[in-house]
Formats: structure tokens, sequence, C-alpha cells
């Protein structure tokens, strides 16, 4: 049996004392795009940080690879919610900059040539040289991404990477991130509260009750892509579904991500 590229075995954490997790346990299989879905404040994007090594866990176990998050850091990239690029450097060096971080031993053509593979498998061959006040929104969080990709990556972790675009943006990425997902084999926790985003994106949803959250559901989806929510009846009811379980469980939420 293929080892869980992620696991979470019966966790427990609080921050401040306030308990985030109750028990929590999932686990993500290598390959595989998950999305971990629900309601703000729920522990969501905190997740990603334990697994990224940047909080301990009160009780039960993580493992990345199976390993503890402390050793397997370096197989991890990162996209947050916010491009995080850095002004004064164009797209291909905001691109290079996480190899410049990781791997300060790798010569700045290597980096370089690296990250512009990536910017141009994202679309962005053309406007590696523009400085990021003169890219879209879309643009900014091509190059996140390309940044990621070009550590070479076993996982990546997502935290909301599109909330912030426009509609037709954000349709648009999502296939983009779906194609190079297809095409690359990489494992990719995606953290949204958004439903139709996860069920457009996703092989399986795991839902997350509020906090302190645990696992209330975990829904396979064997659609084929690119999927059209509206005129798949299967992708209908798993809206249905989870629209009317995030009901039951307060989706309304005032609080914000930890």
């Amino acid at each position: 049996m293929t080892e869980p590229a992620i696991a979470f075995d019966r966790v427990r954490l609080q921050l401040g004392g306030v308990p985030i997790y109750d028990d929590l346990s999932f686990d993500v299989r290598p390959g595989e795009f998950v999305c971990l879905l629900g309601p703000s404040g729920c522990g969501k994007s905190t997740a990603l940080r334990v697994i990224g090594d940047l909080l301990p866990v009160q009780d039960g176990a993580v493992l990345v690879e199976g390993r503890n998050p402390s050793a397997a850091w370096d197989r991890l990239a990162f996209v947050f919610q916010s491009p995080r690029l850095l002004p004064w450097k164009d797209a291909l060096d905001n691109a290079a900059f996480g190899l410049e971080m990781r791997v300060p031993d790798m010569g700045q053509t290597e980096r370089r040539a690296r990250a512009q593979w990536q910017l141009e498998r994202m679309g962005l061959g053309p406007d590696v040289h523009k400085m990021p006040i003169m890219l879209s929104g879309g643009e900014r969080q091509r190059v996140a991404i390309a940044r990621a990709l070009a550590l070479d990556p076993d996982i990546i972790l997502m935290d909301e990477p599109f909330s912030a675009l426009d509609p037709n943006t954000r349709q648009r990425l999502r296939q983009q991130l779906v194609d190079l997902w297809q095409e690359t084999g990489r494992t990719i926790l995606f953290v949204t509260h958004d439903v139709d985003e996860a069920l457009y994106l996703a092989d399986r949803v795991i839902v997350l009750s509020p906090k302190p959250a645990r696992v209330i559901r975990v829904i396979s989806l064997s659609a084929a892509r690119p999927r059209q929510i509206d005129t798949d009846e299967d992708l209908r009811k798993a809206r249905r579904d989870l629209i009317h379980l995030f009901n039951e469980t307060a989706l309304d939420s005032p609080e914000y991500d930890r």
C-alpha cells in the first residue's frame, strides 16, 4: 500500500488556549489533488502551517512522506492568497527567488533557467522581465505558482490562491492549475471555502467542521476534467449536499482562518 504524502492522525491543537483541532485525521495520497474545504475560522490554513513545520501540535501525529514535517519541509512549496512578489525584482527573478533562498549554492544561471521554464509553462514567457506593478493580479499569481514549481517539490500547498481574483481570471487559473497538475503529477493540497472551486478542482474534498475542527465528510469525485458543474448531475448533487452540510454546521462563522 502506498504511503500517504500527508497524514494527520488524531491531531489536537490549541492556539492561545483556543482549541483548533479535535482529533483531526485525514490523509492525502501521492499525486492526488485534494481540497480542504470548510468555513472561515475552522483552521484550514493552520493545517498548511502544521504540514510546513511552522506550528507544532499538542497531540497526535502529522507525517509528510512518512517523516516528521521538520524533516520534509524541503519537499514542499507554498502558494499563498497573496502572490508575495518582491516589487524590486522582475517576474523572472521573483520566480527564481524561492530557489535562491532554498538552494543558495545553485548558480544564478541555473536558477533563472528553471524559473524561465516554469514561467513559460504558465504562459508568461513574453513577460519575464516585467516588474510586478506591470502585471495583472492573475499574472502575479501565475508568477507565484511558477516560483513554487521551480523548487521541483513533491507537494504543493495552496492557501486560497485565487480568492482575490475576478471570476473570469479565477476560472482560467483553475483550469491552468488542473492542466499543470495532470502534467506534473505533483501532490496538491488546496485550501478553499468555495464549494464550486473544490468541486471543479479536486479528486477528493475533505470537509472540516467549525473549530475545534474535525473531518465531517470526505467526497470523492470521478467526473472527467474539465468539469462543468451546472451540467453534470453528480456534481450538482455534490454541490447541493455540501451547501446543506455547511448550513447544518454553522457555515456563517464570523471568525477568520487562523
